[in-house]
């Protein structure tokens, strides 16, 4: 399980890794792509990226997220 902070405007590039995700906005707003789909997303939205899935986020306004991985993220241990 991480927490991430972002600033407005800051971003995640396009990426996919084997682990599934989930995660949820617990403040601001973020533009979440899915695949194909991009979603504008507020505070209490949440998501699952299954393993392998293109994925990438920008922040519209300052935002903390909290996400956890399966299996572990050996680089989050």
């Amino acid at each position: 399980m991480v927490e991430i902070t972002f600033e407005k405007g800051s971003t995640i590039t396009r990426h996919s890794h084997p682990h599934e995700q989930i995660g949820c906005l617990i403040k601001g707003r973020l533009q979440f792509e899915l695949g194909d789909e991009k979603a504008d997303l507020g505070t209490g939205d949440s998501w699952v990226v299954p393993g392998n899935t293109e994925h990438a986020a920008t922040a519209l306004e300052d935002s903390l997220v909290v996400e956890v991985f399966s299996p572990v993220r050996e680089e989050y241990k």
